[in-house]
């Protein structure tokens, strides 16, 4: 276990416990079988972020209550039912290091499931009966499913730019980080210059993570990872070490690129090849930077609050997702 990481666990360990015993009292009640395929995902290893964002944008505004962290389930619910989803959809073979749970339970199941752990989510977001909460939690989930379907009409195609992905980036994940911190504000009544600067430091951070998950496709190896190493690319998702290295390529070197891309059976011959483009055209670097760029924005976000532990855990969060990576 890296340093970094060590040094984050023992300062969330406590918020850590409260969560998962949340998680399991708001899945008990119900079906065993949804018990059973949820908690496939749920309890296989999460990093629990969307949460735990929650737990310390409520705290860092001075505001703590049991209620809050059973409202943080709701984040973590419809973040694992997007995971089933998208494995559904993209026919994907593991998660998190284990089987895809279609692939235990079968598509009809993982997807109703998914269903459910949505609505779970609404219902107890509908306990706060506070309307901004509520708009939140439904303009997030709105814009997931945007998100999702822009993803799947772009899908398979080479021209994906820049700006397209970080915008399908923002709305299938950075937006769950980023309303995250936003709802952690609002349920510890917040002042608005709290709330906004908290909402940019979630929107920041959940850019974070992503285009540090997209390096990791092709930086880290399959158990690192917890998928198969290329899933992204096999799924015809492309990210931005790949489009940043298509924009600087030319003439053989950028026919090549887009041969590897368009055949979902390359070999483990064509994905070095690849890699050794990205590394000519500075695509991982490229990705890199612009991660760290957003670390950095993060960070500057929280410069409002007054020097705590909290704000301390959420300036080493923003520097633990970008560290995965190198």
């Amino acid at each position: 276990m890296s340093g970094m990481k060590q040094q984050v666990l023992e300062k969330i360990n406590p918020d850590l416990t409260a969560i998962e015993m949340a998680l399991v009292e708001n899945l008990d009640p119900h079906l065993d079988l949804v018990k059973q395929t949820a908690g496939h995902l749920i309890f296989s290893g999460g990093k629990r972020l969307r949460p735990l964002l929650i737990v310390l944008c409520a705290r860092i505004c001075g505001h703590e209550s049991p209620f809050v962290t059973k409202f943080a389930t709701t984040f973590e619910f419809l973040h694992t039912a997007t995971l089933m989803h998208d494995d559904v959809i993209d026919g994907a073979n593991m998660r998190r290091g284990k089987q895809a749970a279609h692939h235990l339970y079968g598509a009809p199941v993982t997807v109703l499931v998914g269903d459910f752990l949505l609505a779970r989510a609404i219902c107890i977001a509908a306990e706060t009966e506070n309307p901004r909460i509520i708009r939140v939690v439904a303009s997030l989930t709105e814009q997931m499913s945007e998100g999702e379907i822009y993803q799947l009409i772009k899908k398979g195609q080479t021209d994906l730019t820049e700006a397209e992905y970080m915008d399908i980036i923002r709305r299938k994940t950075g937006v769950l980080i980023e309303s995250a911190c936003k709802s952690g504000a609002i349920l510890a009544q917040a002042t608005q210059k709290q709330e906004n600067a908290l909402t940019a430091y979630g929107k920041h951070l959940g850019l974070v993570f992503q285009i540090a998950d997209d390096i990791l496709d092709y930086t880290a190896d399959a158990r690192e990872l917890g998928k198969n190493v290329g899933a992204d690319l096999r799924e015809g998702k492309l990210t931005l070490p790949v489009i940043y290295a298509l924009s600087r390529a030319r003439d053989a070197d950028h026919r090549r690129i887009k041969g590897i891309i368009s055949n979902p059976e390359f070999t483990q011959s064509d994905f070095a090849e690849l890699l050794g483009l990205l590394e000519k055209y500075q695509g991982v670097a490229y990705a890199q930077q612009k991660a760290f760029d957003h670390v950095l924005k993060a960070k500057s976000e929280l410069q409002g609050f007054a020097p705590s532990a909290t704000r301390n855990i959420l300036d080493l969060l923003a520097d633990y997702a970008l560290r995965r990576t190198s």
